[in-house]
């Protein structure tokens, strides 16, 4: 892949500028703050975009190169991949999608796809190699390669990593050992305590522990509720039984009342009755004393003829005398009563007719009041009956019939009886009511007690389900990692250090034959004289070479693509030889990779110029 061109309107401090490119090596020259960083960064932005995102720094890439005073944040980049495809691409830095056109001018960016997050993804697709990668592999700066005698470790370590894991910043060993890390502080494991994981199962064995505690009769509040239904249920109908015998007891007053008024009928009846008899036997008394009076005439009347006749035969004058006067007595008596006959014998018929009239008026008044004593019972019947249907219409809903029939056949001391044992009942189910109530809260709370247990110990089972899960993700990591690792080893390690080794003998003139990483002990270089030494051992700019070795070399490994090689003030520090053995073998794989070299210095010119190696030279100023 090459590029062949670039046109900045506006980035950073670049500002339309046009740059054509050579396959081969491009050296771009310009001072320190000329812009070199900011074109490099332009290439990349072209490829991926600019991110808003500031990842940890005090401003984003956008807001850093995101120019005060150009017209316009944008650009144009023309690059050609191996198969001879040329594409071009428009960005507009403002906006997360790029123009992609192909080289018959015609725009193809929808057949690529559109990440939310990165936009679209066309390099990518056609490279295989992220923004990451691009700044790990084909990117190579100053920073990188230039150490001090105390980052002399780091380095060997970052080139002991990539050939262990093919990444510089991935160690197995320290990789394994923070994921053994990881495991013990954020999960835990049989053998740990107070961690993660033997707290979950802690709490859950306390939670299944205070469930046993409870021991919830699980049927009890089935069957409390069961209960208390029956009994709110039959202390309803109790009530409407109250009810229902007190409308029997008001009807049974009323009828009362009302055969009350036939019994005072009755009794006028009899009274009147005991009048028509007394009426009756004065009338017989009359009769009687007439008759009385009529035998007492008669004797009256044989005694004066008897005394008649004793004056004619008695001789005894006292006696006569006395019989003179007994008959004269009689006679006159007998005189006065015949000529008061015919008077008292009017007034007796008058007085009889008189009782008689009254008898008949009190015979009629009592027919009357017979008559009257029928219609109030008649009345009483139907309004009784009347007042029993609407009775039972009434209460038949929840009480049987038969019951009902019955307390309407009882008298008023019988339902007050049933009156009093149905209130003293209801009194007894209130008391029962209350008291299940009461236990049905306490069952109830424990219960809900219970669920908020289950619930708590479900959250714990989760929580211990994804500390599992986390447990067997990192088993699984450093699983993947030791099969990487052993076939990183076994199979990609030997190539690499192969051509490794080749790559650095080169670039040191023979002066360093061979390289190898061994397990335990890190990288070992062979020397001249065919010695094994540790890679600490030796120089800081060995290191150095070392280091970009395995760096081209690793450009070679990542994608299919010969991908342009980017230095970027990657040999300010290095001696004129080393350079000179560099720059050379650049030459040699420029033939396939395009080379582009940052630098704020003649040093590469002079050294291109004088190994009469081609280039092309390119000014920021």
């Amino acid at each position: 892949m090459k590029i062949n061109y670039l046109k900045i309107n506006g980035f950073g401090k670049i500002e339309d500028k046009e740059i054509e490119m050579s396959d081969k090596i491009n050296l771009i020259y310009g001072n320190n703050e000329a812009g070199k960083s900011t074109l490099l960064k332009f290439i990349s932005g072209m490829f991926y975009g600019v991110s808003k995102n500031k990842n940890k720094k005090e401003i984003s890439d956008y807001e850093q190169y995101n120019p005060w005073e150009a017209k316009d944040f944008s650009g144009k980049m023309i690059y050609q991949l191996d198969n001879d495809d040329k594409y071009e691409v428009y960005r507009d830095f403002n906006k997360k999608n790029p123009q992609i056109y192909n080289e018959n001018g015609e725009e193809i960016s929808k057949l690529f796809n559109i990440n939310k997050t990165k936009g679209n993804e066309f390099f990518y697709e056609q490279t295989g190699i992220d923004e990451e990668m691009f700044f790990s592999t084909t990117t190579i700066t100053q920073n990188q390669v230039v150490l001090d005698s105390g980052k002399q470790q780091i380095l060997t370590q970052k080139i002991a990593n990539i050939l262990s894991t093919g990444e510089e910043s991935t160690s197995y060993k320290k990789s394994m050992e923070k994921l053994n890390k990881k495991l013990i502080e954020e999960v835990g494991t049989d053998r740990t305590t107070g961690r993660p994981m033997n707290l979950v199962d802690a709490q859950i064995e306390e939670i299944k522990k205070e469930k046993e505690n409870l021991s919830i009769d699980e049927n009890r509040k089935e069957n409390l509720e069961n209960e208390i239904n029956a009994i709110e249920k039959e202390i309803i109908i109790e009530n409407e039984k109250i009810e229902l015998v007190k409308e029997i007891k008001k009807q049974k007053e009323k009828n009362i009342i009302e055969e009350e008024k036939i019994k005072i009928n009755e009794n006028i009846i009899e009274e009147e009755n005991k009048k028509i008899n007394n009426l009756k036997n004065e009338i017989k008394e009359d009769i009687e004393n007439r008759k009385e009076k009529k035998y007492l005439f008669y004797i009256f009347l044989i005694l004066t003829i008897i005394n008649i006749a004793l004056l004619i035969l008695i001789k005894n004058k006292i006696l006569l005398i006395t019989l003179v006067g007994l008959t004269i007595a009689n006679m006159t008596a007998f005189a006065i009563k015949h000529s008061n006959k015919k008077h008292n014998k009017k007034i007796q018929e008058r007085d009889k007719n008189k009782k008689t009239n009254e008898i008949e008026i009190i015979e009629k008044n009592i027919s009357n009041l017979n008559q009257k004593i029928e219609t109030l019972r008649q009345e009483n019947k139907q309004s009784k009956n009347m007042e029993e249907n609407l009775i039972k219409n009434k209460y038949n809903k929840n009480i049987e019939e038969k019951e009902i029939n019955y307390l309407l056949n009882l008298n008023l001391e019988m339902l007050n009886y049933e009156l009093e044992n149905l209130e003293k009942n209801i009194s007894m189910q209130n008391i029962k009511l209350h008291t299940d109530k009461i236990e049905y809260q306490n069952v109830k709370k424990s219960e809900e007690k219970k669920v908020i247990l289950e619930e708590q110990l479900q959250k714990y089972i989760q929580e211990k389900e994804e500390l599992q899960s986390l447990s067997n993700s990192i088993e699984l990591v450093k699983n993947a990692l030791e099969r990487a690792y052993s076939k990183m080893k076994n199979e990609i390690t030997p190539k690499f250090t192969q051509n490794l080794s080749l790559l650095v003998k080169k670039i040191s003139k023979g002066k360093y034959q061979n390289v190898k990483f061994i397990d335990g002990e890190g990288i070992i270089v062979e020397l001249e004289n065919g010695e094994y030494v540790n890679a600490n051992k030796l120089s800081i700019g060995t290191i150095d070479q070392l280091y970009l070795s395995l760096r081209l070399s690793a450009i070679q490994e990542i994608t299919k693509e010969n991908m342009p090689i980017i230095l970027d003030e990657t040999f300010a520090y290095y001696d004129t030889e080393r350079l000179t053995n560099v720059l050379k073998y650049l030459e040699k794989i420029s033939r396939d990779n395009q080379i582009i070299i940052f630098t704020c210095t003649d040093r590469e010119k002079n050294i291109l110029e004088k190994s009469n190696i081609p280039y092309l030279s390119i000014n920021l100023e």
